[in-house]
């Protein structure tokens, strides 16, 4: 519902336009730490400890996805900040960023969309067991031996994954232009 030009009210909270970012979580997959990160983003995974088994495989999309899904932006909540929240898996794609960050330009520049967006990078914490997890669970089918491994992978990177979704939402309050890829490789490194 428009009440003026400059605010929206949407889910509850009153948003003033201009205000609004778009947070794109990426991964190898979307399925492990992009669903992680964007579970913790929206505060559905604790912050204090280290989640359960439960916990974390009962975690929207986490290990759910398929080959298929790779490259679908997928909607996954508003922060409490009125911020939408999604992730994507870009598989081996070295170009899909890049090329969201060109276009997300061009709409900027010629369609006239301001929300801002940033795109966090999250494969920098994958250990070895969620990669070896999700190798056997997604890629092979085996999830008998390859979801203890995700958990195991999962609760290794839990407080890695919580420092980046912190320093994500901390660079979007300074974000002047359109978009920000973080990369995440470095402690606060980023281009643009």
């Amino acid at each position: 519902m428009w009440l003026f030009p400059i605010i929206k009210i949407s889910h509850g909270l009153i948003i003033f336009l201009g205000d609004i970012m778009i947070f794109i979580y990426n991964c190898y997959g979307g399925t492990h730490s992009s669903s992680l990160a964007s579970a913790i983003h929206l505060k559905k995974l604790p912050l204090d400890r280290i989640p359960t088994k439960q916990e974390i495989l009962g975690t929207d999309y986490f290990n759910k996805l398929k080959y298929k899904d790779m490259g679908r932006i997928i909607f996954r909540g508003i922060d409490e900040d009125g911020n939408k929240v999604y992730s994507v898996g870009r598989g081996t794609s070295k170009v899909l960023i890049p090329c969201l960050e060109n276009l997300i330009k061009i709409l900027h520049d010629e369609c006239g969309l301001s929300e801002k967006i940033i795109f966090s990078n999250m494969s920098p914490t994958v250990p070895p067991a969620m990669t070896f997890g999700g190798f056997f669970a997604r890629g092979l089918g085996i999830e008998f031996i390859g979801v203890p491994f995700l958990v195991i992978g999962a609760r290794q990177a839990y407080n890695r994954i919580i420092e980046i979704v912190n320093y994500t939402k901390e660079s979007a309050k300074t974000l002047n232009e359109p978009v920000l890829v973080l990369l995440n490789d470095k402690p606060q490194k980023h281009i643009r």
